[in-house]
């Protein structure tokens, strides 16, 4: 499988598919950049919305306000996820950092990366 095709791949579906991309993009270092990057975002992503339903579930009518935050978390996520995939493609599979969150993951993201030979 080429670079490109990997890398978008990698986002696909969130974490599942960086943690697959992480294993079988061994040999290119942009590849397992994507899927790691994928793996701490989308990562985050469902922590967050787990931590949001139970605090939510907690507080009865005041959930409400939790469960809007989730739904705002959620079409965040599937903008950054579109943005992903487009920018992947975009680059042809080269190192790119997603907006906003890039900066804050790239660190994570070559530890990540590095860690799995």
């Amino acid at each position: 499988m080429d670079k490109k095709t990997s890398a978008i791949l990698s986002y696909a579906l969130g974490w599942l598919t960086g943690i697959v991309f992480l294993f079988v993009g061994k040999n290119d270092p942009d590849v397992k950049f994507h899927a790691a990057q994928s793996i701490i975002f989308f990562g985050a992503v469902s922590v967050l919305n787990i931590v949001l339903s139970i605090v939510g579930s907690l507080l009865g009518a005041l959930g409400i306000i939790f469960s809007l935050a989730g739904l705002v978390l959620a079409v965040f996520a599937v903008v950054v996820w579109m943005m992903a995939m487009v920018r992947a493609n975009n680059s042809g599979g080269v190192r790119v950092e997603l907006p906003i969150v890039g900066k804050f993951t790239a660190p994570y993201a070559d530890q990540l990366a590095g860690s799995v030979r």
